[in-house]
């Protein structure tokens, strides 16, 4: 790439944020903090930079391969840039606030991904979300299932779709055979959905072959867990995972009717370190989740305090687009009259956007700049009214 163009080309994977989108971003991110802040959410603001070992621990350790890493000049120390919060918000409840009892915490901030995790995915993300540490019951998941979806009301997302499984499910099945020692592999079967696979390499253990074949059919609406029950009859260790959904879907269909539940029994996202609950939303028609969370219980183990833990977070800049904000950018003329300046005042107080000309500025290109009304003066009076162009 010659000089000149890496002057204004941006690296594979990143983008600027423009003013409406950034506006719609801006706005949607306080409407969210102000949500999490009325349900008792704390704040917290990590840095973006970190010690690599610290971001890649516990819940991090997936994360090796999206994290940007260099070497700290002043230690000589390996330095990571954060490609997911969670890692370090788990660092905070362990270190920088250890209270007792149950904590909450929300957090915003850029994330950053040395490679994309799949095709037309962003490299640089606002991420946001939310963390319940402390509580091992189902209804802490609960509440961090509606949080989800109260985001994604205020986002203006329509026909969401939630995808529901259970971590739980698999490590029973695996604990109630003798073949624990191969439980990566059958966990690559299972992510690949390979049932010929799954049928040679247990064809010697077949109530456990026939338990993960339908595993892997076994998608579909909330019947899909009557059927898992008969299935996993033998299986007593299934059955609090599949209580855990039962609980799920009746909180979702009660609390948000308009929701479409889907079950995934062979879902396996963040296998290595959820625990329980897992889920992810999507808004209908689309490939990519926009949002996604779960139970990831003792993950602050590795800062040398575990703690039940459950959470969820989303991509703000990916949210943003289903925002739709007015225009509504009002302009004024630089006269300093006391009148008009008093209007203008009054006018930002009450959360509209005017625009106010510097002395010889005119609005070149309206519709660019968004203007929709103009204040002009009118018998006397200044007075707002729609903009011709």
């Amino acid at each position: 790439m010659g000089r000149d163009l890496e002057r204004w080309l941006l690296p594979d994977g990143v983008e600027d944020v423009l003013p409406e989108q950034a506006r719609a971003l801006e706005h949607l991110r306080r409407r969210c903090l102000d949500l999490y802040a009325a349900h008792g959410f704390d704040l917290v603001i990590p840095p973006l930079l970190e010690f690599r070992a610290s971001l890649l621990t516990g819940v991090g350790q997936d994360l090796a391969l999206s994290t940007f890493t260099l070497v700290d000049q002043a230690s000589g120390h390996q330095l990571g840039l954060r490609a997911d919060m969670t890692p370090q918000v788990a660092r905070i409840d362990a270190h920088g606030r250890p209270l007792t009892g149950v904590a909450r915490y929300c957090y915003a901030g850029i994330v950053l991904q040395a490679r994309r995790r799949a095709l037309g995915d962003r490299r640089c993300q606002m991420q946001m979300g939310c963390e319940i540490f402390g509580h091992a019951g189902g209804a802490a998941d609960r509440e961090i299932l509606s949080l989800t979806l109260q985001s994604l009301q205020l986002a203006g997302c329509q026909r969401v779709v939630l995808e529901l499984g259970h971590a739980g499910i698999l490590r029973a099945l695996l604990s109630e055979s003798l073949l624990r020692e191969r439980s990566e592999q059958l966990f690559a079967m299972l992510q690949r959905k390979a049932k010929p696979e799954i049928a040679a390499a247990l064809v010697d253990e077949p109530q456990l072959r026939d338990l993960l074949l339908a595993l892997v059919d076994g998608a579909g609406d909330r019947s899909v867990l009557s059927h898992a029950r008969r299935l996993a009859v033998d299986v007593p260790a299934m059955q609090p995972a599949l209580d855990e959904l039962e609980h799920a879907c009746a909180h979702i269909e009660r609390h948000f009717p308009a929701v479409q539940i889907y079950i995934d029994l062979s879902e396996l996202r963040g296998y290595r370190y959820h625990t329980g609950l897992i889920f992810a939303a999507y808004v209908e028609g689309g490939h990519v989740e926009v949002a996604k969370g779960g139970r990831y219980d003792d993950v602050g183990q590795a800062f040398g305090r575990a703690r039940p833990a459950t959470g969820f977070s989303l991509d703000l800049l990916s949210l943003s687009a289903f925002s739709a904000l007015a225009a509504g950018l009002i302009w004024a003329p630089s006269d300093e009259d006391a009148e008009l300046l008093a209007l203008i005042d009054h006018l930002r107080r009450s959360g509209e956007r005017v625009l106010r000309a510097l002395p010889e500025e005119t609005p070149i290109d309206a519709k660019m700049r968004g203007l929709d009304r103009r204040i002009d003066k009118v018998a006397g009076r200044w007075v707002v009214q729609p903009w011709h162009s």
